[in-house]
């Protein structure tokens, strides 16, 4: 063993950052979609690519939902997991694209934005998979 529970600094586990509001968990949603394993979105890829309000379109004159932005996600997640498992390629990352109205400015036109599906291990090795922006981890 490289290191014992001494050498340990910090740990931040899956379960505090899904209670902390750093993850936020769409397992319900993704099952719908046909993920078998617990998913969940980082904040950054939550407010950019899932959060909408009523203001939001109010502002942009646009009839979008929550609901439906996560759909949208979770919708090409799955059709990169599904193309990547035909490959039968092991991969615990993959990448997707999908078109988003963004919240910020005036902008009502649909943006392509990318995003990452990384399977790994919850707190007891259990596999999750989180949804990210690339370069967060």
């Amino acid at each position: 063993m490289f290191f014992s529970e001494s050498d340990l600094i910090h740990s931040y586990t899956r379960a505090q950052a899904l209670a902390d509001g750093n993850l936020i968990d769409v397992t319900k949603t993704a099952r719908e979609a046909g993920f078998t394993f617990p998913v969940a979105l980082t904040l950054s890829a939550h407010a950019d690519c899932v959060l909408w309000s009523e203001e939001d379109n109010e502002r942009k004159g646009a009839c979008q939902d929550m609901s439906g932005r996560l759909w949208d996600v979770l919708y090409m997640a799955a059709i990169a997991a599904r193309a990547a498992k035909r490959k039968s390629e092991p991969a615990d990352r993959i990448t997707f694209s999908l078109y988003r109205v963004p919240r910020e400015g005036q902008a009502i036109k649909p943006r392509l934005v990318t995003l990452e599906a990384v399977c790994g291990p919850g707190d007891v090795g259990e596999p999750v998979i989180t949804i990210m922006q690339p370069g967060e981890d």
